[in-house]
């Protein structure tokens, strides 16, 4: 299935992921200098829309690599479409599924999770629950979907 362009992973302009990538070695420095890095840090979450710590900077390399960090940082912070339909999410977690790895897996694992309102959607997954491992990508959608917050 062919997902429509606003939930498809948005491009990121080469110059903009240089400059982001650039701006993240900044501050992963202040951070593991012991310098003011919250500033900076800040000033980052505030021109990406994104709420990064500093330990974010510091430790990023132990678990992705610059570009990616930086793609994700120049993406959309919270992926929403208020029209998703339930074939549009199957088609997500298909994706998913079927290269967790992939250059775009995180975008769409943001995706799923932004607009669903399972509070672990994405363990849904990962981590299914009892009755859920080797799910298919429908009844992982169902079970995101069936999810109700409770009224307090």
């Amino acid at each position: 299935m062919d997902l429509r362009p606003e939930l498809l992973p948005p491009p990121v302009d080469p110059e903009r992921l240089t400059q982001v990538a650039r701006e993240i070695e900044r501050i992963a420095d202040l951070a593991g200098s012991g310098g003011p890095a919250e500033e900076a840090v800040a000033a980052f979450n505030e021109r990406t829309g994104h709420t990064y710590l500093p330990s974010d900077f510091a430790w990023y390399h132990a678990s992705r690599g610059l570009e990616e960090f930086a793609r994700e940082a120049a993406r959309p912070a919270r992926p929403r479409v208020a029209d998703v339909t339930r074939e549009e999410l199957v088609e997500i977690v298909r994706r998913i599924t079927a290269d967790p790895a992939g250059e775009d897996a995180d975008y769409y694992l943001l995706l799923f999770d932004c607009n669903t309102l399972h509070p672990r959607a994405c363990d849904l997954i990962f981590r299914p629950p009892a009755g859920l491992e080797d799910a298919s990508p429908g009844r992982i959608v169902d079970a995101a979907l069936a999810y109700r917050p409770i009224a307090l």
